[in-house]
C-alpha cells in the first residue's frame, strides 16, 4: 500500500499484472487503498484472509512435518499515533497502542493471531487461539508442547492444556513462598567467588491459593560476579526432564520475540494507521501473511549456508536487488545484477523449489 504509486509504474510488476495495462500502470493508490480498508475489511474476507495464512502453513506441514509441536505464544506492542479505532494507553509500554496477541511454532511460522484494543491484558484471548491449533495438531496424531511467559501462569491456562495431555513450561513469577523453597540456594556459597556466574537449579512441588493442585516448579538461581543479589526464575512445568533441561528448553522460547521483531522490521507489521479497527485487523493479516511466506521462503528454499539471515537481511540482498527488464517482440529479459543474489545461489533456490514434493490434498 505505502508503495503502490510508485510500484503501479514499475515496468516488471506491470508486467506481472497483465500485459493489457503495460501502458497505462497497475493499481494506483485510491483502488488499492479502497480493496484493503473496504472489501478486505468484510468479515467473510477478513476471515479468507485468515484461513490463506493457516492453510499455507499447513501444506509447508504436510512437506516438512514433525511428530513434536512446539507452540509460543507472546503479545507486543505496536503503537498508534493518531485516533485509531479501540487504541488505548499501555501502562506497561508506557504508550497508546494496541495490543495484539500471536502464536508461532519453533520453525518462526506465525499460526494465528489476534489484534486487541491496547489496554488488554497480555493473556486476553488466550484460548481463542491456542485451543483450535492443539486440537488440529492433536488430529494429526501430534504431540504437542506450549511455552509462555509468565503473562499466561494462570490456572485455567494449566487446567486447559493438562486436560489435553499438552506439555508445557510457563514462567510465573517469583512470590515469598517460592523462595522460601529454594532458600538454601539464594546464599552465595562461602569462599572466593568465582569469576565466571555459579548457576544451581531446584526442582519441587508446588501449590499456589487459587491452584486445585500440586504442580512440578523448576527453579534457576544465579550469582554473578559483583552483584548482590541473585538472579532468581521459576517456571512452573509438566515435562519430566532434568530441571536444567526443562530451562534451556523454555529459554527456546526468546526466538518468538525475535520472529515479532522481523515482523515489524521485515514487513512493517506496525503500519496500523487505518482509523476502522477491522481495517488495522486487514493490514496486520497482510503482513502476517507477507512474514510466513518469507519465512518459509527461508527454512524450505534458501540456502543452508544463509539460513541464519534474518528476514530484512534476505530482504535487502536478495529480493531488492537492481534489474532491468528488456522487452522483445516474443518474449522479456530480466537482468538482474549480482552483488549477493549471484547466478549459483539463484540456481540453487530455483533447484530446491523445484525438488519440494507436492503437499498432500
Amino acid at each position: 500500500m505505502n508503495d503502490a504509486e510508485r510500484l503501479s509504474q514499475d515496468p516488471t510488476f506491470r508486467l506481472i499484472g497483465s500485459e493489457k495495462i503495460w501502458e497505462r500502470g497497475a493499481a494506483l493508490t485510491s483502488r488499492l487503498e479502497s480493496f484493503e480498508t473496504e472489501v478486505l475489511a468484510q468479515e467473510e474476507n477478513l476471515a479468507g484472509l485468515k484461513a490463506i495464512s493457516r492453510d499455507l502453513i499447513a501444506k509447508a506441514e504436510s512437506v516438512d512435518s514433525q511428530q513434536r509441536v512446539v507452540l509460543d505464544m507472546d503479545s507486543t506492542e505496536i503503537p498508534v499515533y493518531g485516533q485509531q479505532e479501540h487504541s488505548a494507553y499501555n501502562g506497561h509500554f508506557e504508550s497508546t497502542c494496541y495490543h495484539p496477541l500471536l502464536l508461532f511454532n519453533r520453525e518462526g511460522d506465525c499460526l494465528a493471531a489476534k489484534l486487541r484494543p491496547g489496554n488488554v491484558h497480555s493473556a486476553e484471548g488466550w484460548d481463542e487461539l491456542l485451543l483450535p491449533e492443539i486440537e488440529r495438531q492433536q488430529d494429526q496424531g501430534k504431540e504437542v508442547v506450549f511455552r509462555a511467559d509468565a503473562a499466561f501462569a494462570k490456572p485455567e491456562v494449566y487446567e486447559a492444556l493438562e486436560e489435553r495431555g499438552v506439555k508445557y513450561a510457563i514462567r510465573i513469577p517469583a512470590n515469598d513462598s517460592l523462595e522460601r523453597d529454594i532458600a538454601d540456594l539464594l546464599s552465595r556459597p562461602v569462599g572466593r567467588p568465582s569469576h565466571k556466574p555459579l548457576v544451581r537449579y531446584k526442582s519441587f512441588l508446588y501449590q499456589a491459593a487459587s491452584w486445585q493442585t500440586a504442580r512440578r516448579v523448576v527453579a534457576k538461581v544465579e550469582h554473578h560476579p559483583g552483584e548482590l543479589f541473585p538472579r532468581v526464575g521459576f517456571i512452573v512445568t509438566n515435562l519430566t526432564l532434568p530441571s536444567r533441561a526443562v530451562v534451556r528448553f523454555y529459554n527456546k522460547r526468546g526466538t518468538a520475540e525475535q520472529w515479532i521483531k522481523e515482523g515489524k522490521q521485515a514487513v512493517k507489521m506496525t503500519r496500523l494507521s487505518c482509523h476502522r479497527f477491522q481495517s488495522n485487523e486487514v493490514r496486520l493479516w497482510l503482513s502476517l501473511i507477507a512474514y510466513n511466506l518469507g519465512n518459509l521462503w527461508r527454512r524450505l528454499v534458501v540456502p543452508r549456508r544463509i539460513h541464519g539471515w534474518s528476514l530484512t537481511s534476505l530482504q535487502q540482498r536478495l529480493v531488492k536487488t537492481g534489474g532491468r527488464l528488456v522487452k522483445h517482440a516474443r518474449y522479456y529479459w530480466l537482468l538482474l545484477a549480482e552483488s549477493h543474489l549471484t547466478r549459483r545461489l539463484f540456481g540453487a533456490m530455483l533447484g530446491r523449489i523445484a525438488a519440494l514434493p507436492l503437499p498432500a490434498g
